[in-house]
């Protein structure tokens, strides 16, 4: 392949992929798919997956491109699927529309799909190039993509602390550290995760929502599924005759977690619950566990620029007897949030 030609397929997978990113926050348990259709050189259609049990993005850009179709070329995020579901296969509507090349950012783990698109279309004497901006294209469907190889969930945990690695008084009041922005922020990741997981005590003591309720979001608020929420409540503090007082023991399918074997509780998230990210929101003896255990994929702080003292409440309970039982991590970003700084890390 020639410069010009690479140069080609990054410049129309990155709008494939900005394409994809329309449905970020009403897909789920579905992946984020764009796809973007060119002939000579000119885009004749695009599109991209917006819900579950709607057209995928390949047919949206089938769709927008008419007639224009046969002999172009089809960028699409994701291996496009094999199988039959709630829609027909992508991979056999682009075989009848006859395109002469498909470049896919990235395969689909999804044990229903695994190269069987890819070969499908190799059958059919389409050309196939696999791996333009996989890195860039599999950071949309993170959770999807761990949960088709692993069985387990891509873990979140956000963090909202002080200069000084406090999250509340030692009273526990804590509304608000961090700014407005910063608050908008979090909007953001509970818009893309499938569960949110808090524990007991912050249900007690702050009472909280944790719903989608931004209208700064690219879709309303009422257009974007409200995660499915876990209370962690080992010592079943949250008695039946007490569930009206907290807002999120009055949503029906609240899950209720009494056990202390956290990897079984994510394991069920996507079993049972296709919940294939999860954001942990809760006080430093939960966000303890989940990093004592490992369990933490992106830790993601907003530290607003302030101090709450030495009586305040820490981040994490985590005690390390030594320098050498520390947990340490790389920043894949940073970002100032109005006065606040958002840090997002991933563990070493």
């Amino acid at each position: 392949m020639s410069i010009q030609s690479h140069a080609q397929d990054r410049y129309f997978m990155m709008l494939a992929i900005e394409q994809a990113k329309r449905g970020l926050y009403t897909t789920r348990p579905n992946p984020t798919v764009g796809c973007v259709i060119v002939q000579a050189e000119q885009i004749v259609g695009q599109g991209f997956h917006p819900k579950a049990g709607e057209p995928h993005a390949e047919v949206f850009a089938l769709n927008e491109a008419v007639t224009q179709v046969a002999g172009a070329t089809a960028y699409v995020t994701l291996e496009p699927c094999s199988h039959t579901g709630r829609t027909p296969p992508c991979a056999l509507a682009l075989v009848a529309a006859k395109v002469k090349r498909v470049v896919i950012a990235g395969l689909d783990p999804n044990p229903q799909v695994a190269g069987r698109g890819v070969k499908l279309l190799e059958q059919a004497g389409i050309e196939v190039t696999v791996g333009v901006l996989t890195e860039q294209a599999e950071a949309l469907n993170r959770g999807f993509l761990k949960a088709m190889r692993t069985q387990m969930p891509y873990v979140r945990l956000k963090i909202a602390t002080s200069l000084d690695g406090r999250t509340a008084m030692a009273s526990g009041e804590s509304k608000w550290i961090t700014s407005t922005a910063a608050r908008e922020d979090v909007q953001k990741l509970r818009a893309q995760s499938g569960a949110i997981i808090t524990g007991s005590e912050t249900v007690i003591t702050d009472n909280p929502q944790l719903n989608v309720r931004s209208r700064q979001l690219d879709v309303p608020p009422e257009k974007i599924p409200n995660p499915k929420i876990v209370i962690l409540d080992r010592r079943q503090r949250l008695k039946h005759s007490l569930q009206s007082d907290y807002q999120l023991c009055q949503h029906p399918d609240t899950i209720y977690w009494h056990e202390d074997d956290l990897p079984a509780l994510l394991a069920k998230l996507v079993s049972e619950h296709h919940c294939y990210d999860v954001l942990v929101e809760a006080g430093a003896s939960v966000a303890g566990s989940f990093l004592n255990q490992q369990l933490v994929d992106e830790l993601i702080v907003y530290q607003a620029p302030c101090l709450l003292g030495d009586d305040a409440r820490p981040m994490v309970d985590f005690n390390p007897m030594s320098l050498a039982q520390q947990l340490r991590f790389d920043i894949e970003s940073h970002q100032q949030l109005g006065p606040d700084l958002k840090l997002t890390l991933l563990p070493l």
